[in-house]
């Protein structure tokens, strides 16, 4: 872009809506770590909470109900059963676990990993529309960037394809891009990518039929950018209260269970 805007005499003009693009795309990604903190550190305590009941308290229920000589409650011996399983292979868990992170992360470094987890992002129930509006929202901002800075459209959809952060985004743009060099105009491939929503095709379309490509673009970068916003902010509010009441679920369970063999001796000495 730089070069572009030398060769073109418009160098401050370009510098401007270089730092204009990455201050807006700086921007959606704060966003987005902010608004998927907090229930992922929610999560986190909630596992902790859960794995501390089942490997501290719940085995000194056991200890007590061990001397009762009457049989508890299904429930019950269910609870003591996963507390009592915890923690003899908690740590061979822990093992399991470091050794399966370890495995999927060597396995995402290759070029079929990465393909196969980008593709499984793009098709995830909630955040998957997500994923797919970002990278939307990123692929036409940058591409408008671009071409509105007289970058030629073939090195334009190299650069967009580089900086797409998902494989399958990127083997989609390369694939336009090859068929851009052939002649055909950007909506045809796109639309057979599978990738890009209609919407966004036939926006393309009509932006190319009426010279005003890089002006669309921009448009669309703005309509998913404000989608991105709602479908955060709708996140986090659908999240937080499904992560509640899970707590709320799990450590209500164990709470009902533990204390039911006492429940039960309360009602037979009070009948």
């Amino acid at each position: 872009m730089v070069r572009a805007g030398e060769t073109s005499g418009m160098l401050d003009e370009i510098l401007d809506r270089v730092s204009t693009y990455l201050e807006k795309t700086s921007a959606l990604q704060k966003k987005i770590k902010s608004a998927l903190m907090y229930p992922l550190v929610v999560t986190v305590m909630a596992l902790g909470i859960t794995t501390f009941l089942m490997i501290r308290v719940v085995p000194v229920f056991s200890e007590i109900y061990a001397g009762f000589g009457a049989e508890l409650p299904i429930p019950t011996q269910m609870m003591l059963a996963i507390s009592a399983f915890m923690k003899e292979y908690i740590y061979i868990g822990i093992g399991v676990l470091v050794m399966f992170v370890f495995l999927i992360k060597k396995y995402i470094k290759t070029e079929k990993g990465k393909i196969r987890l980008d593709d499984l992002k793009l098709k995830l129930p909630i955040f998957g529309v997500l994923i797919r509006k970002v990278a939307v929202g990123k692929f036409t901002r940058t591409l408008s960037t671009l071409v509105r800075s007289g970058v030629p459209i073939l090195s334009s959809l190299e650069i967009v394809s580089k900086t797409a952060d998902n494989r399958i985004v990127e083997i989609a743009v390369n694939n336009v891009r090859e068929n851009v060099k052939e002649g055909e105009p950007i909506a045809a491939p796109l639309s057979k990518s599978g990738v890009f929503p209609p919407m966004v095709v036939r926006m393309i379309s009509v932006g190319e039929q009426t010279g005003e490509l890089e002006k669309m673009l921009g448009k669309i970068a703005d309509f998913y950018d404000e989608q991105v916003d709602t479908a955060i902010n709708g996140l986090t509010s659908l999240i937080e209260p499904l992560i509640i009441a899970f707590l709320g679920i799990v450590i209500g369970s164990i709470v009902i269970a533990m204390f039911l063999p006492i429940l039960k001796i309360s009602e037979v000495m009070g009948m």
